[in-house]
């Protein structure tokens, strides 16, 4: 396998929605004869190791290899695989080099998403990756690019797209049931701990900080800045509108009926709260307008809100949205919450059947659509369109501006420091031996 390095994200390629020649191309389906459907683990925290079990409730599924960097988690994913004594590594090359490995389950920090998952894909393994999918917009499109490209099933984690109660919401808005929808608003309200102020030390025995940091510029070892910290660092995550709020705005999007991306982008928020490291803001209020698709069509708004020091909140749930509609309103969470309203708050009764978000069946639809070679329910360009707005929303409330955002080009429209932010820049780590 050829070593990657930063050219693999900064090569000039097509980009856009409109440019991906390749979007009728069908996965190709695992090996018919095969029994199981064999997988490596890259990433055995623990939301690693929770797929990990969910993975292996279902008797296809073999996982062949765990992969961490850290010796602790990686012995944390030998225990949660169990009897089946996998191959213990800590170079997901390893893993991809593997001609019997199908598909990988990528649960790494943010910034390892998408470079795992291209790689994973340009060695023609089918992938399962976790929210968000990308830690730069550039990141994002490259890895619908190379799904399409290989042919490889690239399923995003997040579990609402296979959820019956959301599916079936859905449906019904889709039909009319509040009208046409042309605003809704999703809150992420709960109340997050202080990561404190830490200091740079030597990384922990156990830790090969070199492979963790990977393909980012290098930074001093901090201990709030790796395992639990790692979200809220601008270098290595995407803060809570990327690690739990992309469910509701994924839905959010979904429900409004919106398939491109949004043209304008204005946000407030910063620090109220928290007085430690963390970088990302603990209060946000986001709007995203969507321009008119067709003549017939008029603009909407999407709307995401979030309090990270609050245990205060609408319909007395954490995550939620509302939707608006011109004959009434839809409320919907993914904690299996759902209500309908018409003219003039008139009670609507639905027969859905309430449901949480089901990770159990994302799964399965993941197994089964690398079986048949089939496209998933979150398939990775739905993934991308939704984490493309935790990254315009961030960019904006941490600039303290709006943005203008070309849907088709995929850019900043602005000063080169501002059309910046669409990538980063990257290290070419495997260029030591290993």
């Amino acid at each position: 396998m050829s070593q990657p390095n930063r050219r693999l994200f900064v090569t000039s390629t097509a980009v856009g929605t409109a440019a991906v020649t390749a979007a009728s191309l069908t996965p190709r389906p695992v090996r018919a004869a095969r029994s199981k459907v064999v997988l490596g683990l890259i990433g055995c925290g623990g939301r690693g190791t929770y797929l990990a079990q969910t993975f292996l409730a279902n008797p296809d599924v073999e996982i062949a290899y765990v992969c961490d960097p850290d010796q602790g988690r990686l012995a944390a994913g030998v225990k949660t695989v169990g009897n089946a004594v996998p191959k213990a590594v800590s170079d997901l090359r390893r893993v991809l080099d593997d001609k019997r490995v199908d598909g990988v389950i990528v649960a790494t920090p943010d910034h390892w998403h998408a470079p795992a998952a291209i790689l994973a894909c340009k060695a023609g393994k089918h992938v399962y990756v976790e929210k968000p999918c990308s830690h730069t917009i550039r990141e994002g499109r490259l890895l619908v690019e190379a799904a399409r490209k290989n042919n490889c099933v690239v399923q995003h984690g997040t579990q609402v797209r296979s959820t019956t109660m959301m599916i079936e919401a859905v449906q019904a808005l889709r039909e009319g049931i509040i009208g046409d929808v042309l605003v809704a608003k999703a809150w992420n309200i709960q109340k997050r701990r202080s990561i404190g102020k830490g200091r740079t030390t030597d990384p922990p025995a156990g830790l090969d900080y070199e492979t963790w940091v990977g393909p980012a510029p290098m930074i001093p070892y901090q201990a709030n800045r790796v395992h639990g910290g790692w979200h809220w660092w601008y270098h290595f995550g995407t803060g809570d509108m990327g690690n739990d709020g992309v469910h509701d705005i994924d839905y959010c999007r979904w429900g409004l009926g919106v398939d491109v991306h949004p043209s304008k982008v204005v946000a407030l928020g910063g620090k109220f709260f928290f007085d430690d490291d963390q970088q990302f803001p603990d209060t946000q209020q986001v709007t995203f307008e969507y321009p008119a698709q067709k003549p017939t069509e008029t603009s909407r708004l999407l709307v995401y809100e979030q309090r990270l020091w609050s245990t205060n909140y609408p319909h007395n749930v954490d995550s939620g949205v509302e939707f608006y509609g011109t004959e009434g309103q839809m409320f919907l969470s993914r904690r299996g919450k759902l209500e309908v309203h018409g003219p003039r708050h008139k009670r609507i009764d639905v027969p859905i059947e309430r449901e949480a978000q089901n990770a159990e069946k994302h799964v399965a639809n993941f197994l089964a659509s690398v079986r048949a070679g089939t496209r998933p329910n979150g398939d990775i360009e739905l993934g991308h369109l939704t984490t493309t707005l935790c990254h315009l929303g961030n960019h904006a409330t941490r600039l303290g501006t709006s943005l203008q955002f070309d849907p088709q080009k995929e850019e900043i429209v602005g000063d080169e420091e501002v059309r910046q932010l669409v990538t980063r820049d990257y290290r070419d780590h495997w260029g030591r031996p290993s």
